[in-house]
């Protein structure tokens, strides 16, 4: 299951109703999560132990929902990252926007020297 964040929906309305011009980000990062991060981003993502967001790419979407298309591998965790539950979609590497959010079929713990890797097509956005 994943949702739009309140952010991409402010933007997302301002886009097709023509009251502002907005602009695809040129890229968007998977960030993880031990826990739900909201709508209005106030969740906790991971942060320390080698942590950083990763380039994720989609195919077209299709039917309703989009795939990830190519595998996404994180580093090394030089401590414990915890139980990984869920994930976040974001418009730039560090800070910006959250986008999309949702929660892994499976959870997953990683502890030091572990390599968090999502598979091509294992990530899926679905409209609602």
């Amino acid at each position: 299951m994943s949702a739009m964040s309140d952010y991409l929906e402010l933007k997302f309305l301002d886009h097709f109703t023509g009251t502002a011009s907005t602009s695809a980000p040129s890229a968007v990062y998977l960030g993880l999560s031990t826990g739900s991060l909201a709508d209005d981003n106030s969740g906790t993502e991971l942060s320390g132990n080698n942590y950083t967001r990763k380039a994720i790419t989609f195919a077209s979407a299709s039917s309703g929902s989009i795939a990830s298309n190519a595998a996404v591998e994180f580093n090394a965790a030089t401590g414990s990252w915890g139980s990984i539950s869920h994930f976040g979609v974001y418009d730039a590497s560090s800070s910006g926007n959250l986008l999309f959010h949702g929660a892994f079929s499976a959870a997953k713990t990683i502890g030091s020297g572990d390599v968090l890797k999502v598979a091509s097509g294992s990530l899926t956005i679905t409209a609602a």
